[in-house]
């Protein structure tokens, strides 16, 4: 890809002189701050061309992790961050009657600023000294069910049952084990919610648990918490750990704040 006429925007920061120094983004490439004149934001850009990184699965999960690297490293320099997703460009304005020269990628990116700069300092404040925690809870079906019934299936099931009714016996011990693990996740599902809440300052539900074969999914969600509360949510995770053992947890971060950026804050339609 043949850098220029376009700019890859990463995120948007509070201005900080170096907070860019040393970092590099996709392939490489050396970031700079790009300041909004008369304003306290910048954008964490690199030239580029104006068409969107495309490749192979392989190679796109390395583009977005040298992207988070990025954000991350100056998002830990400044302490507050507006990330972008994958492939956020602005591109050089086409001539038009009115400018027959156009804009250029960066004069588009700084007047798209400096129109939403309240809007941007205002929500950077709110997020400072804040990171974004990834929970995901799952219940794991071999691990619960009624002891009871399972010793009762085992006597009613002697070797000389044929193989046809063992795989019967077989099938309503795994349907009970989902029925158990289905009501307790129900039950663990508002109790942690509830609980994380008391914690976080936002909670975003990010759809179903990522679960395997033998679990049933709890809760899937993304958390807004101070940096000082980090601790005490891994603590409420292990207490849950403790006090159901037939949970699995599943604890990410702590992260800039990517699901708590409102997507239409993006330069993209500048």
């Amino acid at each position: 890809m043949t850098d220029g006429s376009a700019l890859y925007v990463y995120a948007l920061v509070r201005h900080r002189e170096a907070a860019a120094d040393g970092v590099t983004g996709l392939d490489g490439r050396p970031l700079r701050l790009l300041r909004a004149p008369g304003t306290e934001v910048a954008a964490l850009v690199h030239e580029a061309s104006p068409v969107p990184f495309q490749g192979g699965d392989e190679q796109v999960r390395r583009w977005v992790g040298e992207q988070n690297a990025a954000v991350t490293t100056v998002w830990e320099r400044t302490g507050s961050v507006l990330p972008m997703t994958f492939n956020v460009l602005v591109a050089d304005e086409p001539p038009s009657d009115r400018l027959p020269g156009g804009r250029s990628a960066e004069q588009r990116l700084t007047s798209w600023i400096t129109e939403r700069a309240q809007e941007i300092t205002e929500r950077l404040a709110e997020l400072a000294g804040r990171c974004e925690l990834r929970v995901e809870i799952t219940v794991d079906r071999t691990a619960v069910g009624a002891p009871e019934q399972a010793a009762r299936a085992g006597e009613e099931q002697p070797e000389s049952r044929s193989a046809g009714m063992r795989r019967l016996l077989a099938k309503q011990r795994e349907q009970q084990a989902k029925n158990v693990a289905g009501q307790l996740a129900d039950t663990l599902h508002a109790q942690t919610r509830h609980a994380l809440l008391a914690v976080a300052e936002d909670l975003r539900d990010r759809g179903h648990a990522r679960t395997g074969p033998d679990e049933t999914g709890v809760l899937s969600a993304a958390l807004l918490v101070r940096d000082e509360d980090i601790d005490t949510v891994g603590r409420l995770l292990s207490d849950l750990r403790t006090r159901e053992p037939a949970t699995r947890v599943r604890f990410l971060g702590p992260w800039p704040p990517y699901s708590f950026t409102d997507d239409a804050a993006s330069p993209a339609t500048a």
